[in-house]
Protein backbone atom coordinates (compact mmCIF):
# COMPACT_ATOMS: atom_id res chain seq x y z
CA UNK A 1 0.00 0.00 0.00
CA UNK A 2 1.22 3.61 -0.94
CA UNK A 3 0.54 6.70 1.83
CA UNK A 4 -1.32 9.06 -0.35
CA UNK A 5 -2.69 12.58 1.54
CA UNK A 6 -5.85 14.65 -0.31
CA UNK A 7 -5.51 18.15 1.55
CA UNK A 8 -9.07 19.65 1.45
CA UNK A 9 -8.99 23.45 0.27
CA UNK A 10 -10.12 24.09 4.19
CA UNK A 11 -6.86 22.47 5.52
CA UNK A 12 -8.31 19.22 6.01
CA UNK A 13 -6.42 16.39 5.46
CA UNK A 14 -7.21 12.67 4.43
CA UNK A 15 -4.29 9.96 4.41
CA UNK A 16 -5.49 7.00 3.03
CA UNK A 17 -3.43 3.96 2.35
CA UNK A 18 -3.79 3.64 -1.41
CA UNK A 19 -3.22 0.00 -3.43
CA UNK A 20 -0.78 0.09 -6.75
CA UNK A 21 -2.36 0.66 -10.11
CA UNK A 22 -5.41 2.96 -8.36
CA UNK A 23 -5.72 6.14 -9.75
CA UNK A 24 -5.18 9.25 -7.18
CA UNK A 25 -9.04 9.16 -8.01
CA UNK A 26 -9.77 5.81 -7.45
CA UNK A 27 -8.10 5.87 -4.09
CA UNK A 28 -9.95 9.17 -2.88
CA UNK A 29 -12.95 7.37 -3.93
CA UNK A 30 -12.65 4.36 -2.37
CA UNK A 31 -11.70 6.13 0.93
CA UNK A 32 -14.62 8.38 0.80
CA UNK A 33 -12.10 11.46 0.65
CA UNK A 34 -14.59 14.40 0.30
CA UNK A 35 -13.86 16.83 -2.86
CA UNK A 36 -13.04 13.77 -4.83
CA UNK A 37 -15.70 13.27 -7.12
CA UNK A 38 -14.68 11.42 -9.96
CA UNK A 39 -18.28 11.52 -11.96
CA UNK A 40 -16.90 10.13 -14.95
CA UNK A 41 -15.15 7.52 -13.42
CA UNK A 42 -11.82 7.91 -14.34
CA UNK A 43 -12.38 8.71 -18.02
CA UNK A 44 -10.99 12.15 -18.52
CA UNK A 45 -14.59 13.51 -19.62
CA UNK A 46 -15.14 15.28 -16.43
CA UNK A 47 -13.10 17.13 -14.58
CA UNK A 48 -14.38 16.64 -11.61
CA UNK A 49 -11.34 15.09 -9.56
CA UNK A 50 -8.84 17.78 -10.19
CA UNK A 51 -5.87 18.34 -7.52
CA UNK A 52 -2.89 20.54 -7.22
CA UNK A 53 0.75 18.69 -7.23
CA UNK A 54 2.05 21.80 -5.27
CA UNK A 55 5.71 20.59 -4.46
CA UNK A 56 7.75 20.39 -7.85
CA UNK A 57 9.69 17.34 -6.77
CA UNK A 58 6.10 15.06 -7.04
CA UNK A 59 5.91 16.46 -10.25
CA UNK A 60 8.13 14.20 -12.44
CA UNK A 61 6.67 11.01 -10.70
CA UNK A 62 3.13 11.82 -11.73
CA UNK A 63 3.77 12.40 -15.23
CA UNK A 64 2.20 15.50 -17.19
CA UNK A 65 -0.38 16.26 -18.88
CA UNK A 66 -1.93 14.44 -21.95
CA UNK A 67 -4.09 16.12 -24.49
CA UNK A 68 -7.24 15.24 -23.34
CA UNK A 69 -6.27 16.00 -19.62
CA UNK A 70 -5.16 19.43 -20.86
CA UNK A 71 -8.92 20.16 -22.51
CA UNK A 72 -10.68 19.31 -19.39
CA UNK A 73 -8.59 21.38 -17.26
CA UNK A 74 -9.00 24.10 -19.75
CA UNK A 75 -12.78 22.97 -19.37
CA UNK A 76 -12.81 24.09 -16.19
CA UNK A 77 -10.66 27.27 -16.55
CA UNK A 78 -8.60 26.00 -14.08
CA UNK A 79 -5.75 28.13 -14.20
CA UNK A 80 -3.38 26.78 -11.25
CA UNK A 81 -0.02 25.42 -12.81
CA UNK A 82 0.07 22.19 -10.68
CA UNK A 83 -3.38 21.12 -11.45
CA UNK A 84 -3.86 17.41 -12.80
CA UNK A 85 -6.46 15.62 -12.80
CA UNK A 86 -6.87 12.61 -10.10
CA UNK A 87 -8.18 10.36 -12.80
CA UNK A 88 -5.03 10.31 -14.94
CA UNK A 89 -2.25 9.66 -12.22
CA UNK A 90 -1.88 5.81 -11.01
CA UNK A 91 -0.22 4.84 -7.94
CA UNK A 92 2.76 3.52 -7.73
CA UNK A 93 5.29 2.81 -4.99
CA UNK A 94 7.59 5.69 -5.63
CA UNK A 95 4.43 8.16 -4.51
CA UNK A 96 4.50 6.97 -1.37
CA UNK A 97 4.60 9.86 0.92
CA UNK A 98 2.11 12.34 -2.01
CA UNK A 99 0.25 15.12 -0.40
CA UNK A 100 -2.55 16.60 -3.18
CA UNK A 101 -4.41 19.59 -2.42
CA UNK A 102 -7.96 19.53 -3.60
CA UNK A 103 -9.42 22.89 -5.09
CA UNK A 104 -12.67 24.54 -3.37
CA UNK A 105 -15.39 22.90 -5.63
CA UNK A 106 -14.95 20.64 -8.28
CA UNK A 107 -17.29 22.39 -10.03
CA UNK A 108 -16.87 24.84 -13.05
CA UNK A 109 -18.62 28.16 -13.02
CA UNK A 110 -19.94 26.49 -16.34
CA UNK A 111 -21.87 23.51 -14.24
CA UNK A 112 -23.74 26.36 -11.90
CA UNK A 113 -27.30 27.22 -13.50
CA UNK A 114 -27.52 31.57 -13.79
CA UNK A 115 -29.77 32.90 -11.24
Amino acid sequence: MVRITYVEANGAEHAVDAKPGLSLMEAAVKNDVPGILGECGGNCACGTCRVYIDDPSWREGTGTRSDLEQAMVDFHEDRDPNVRLGCQIKITGALEGLAVRMPPSQRSARDVPPG
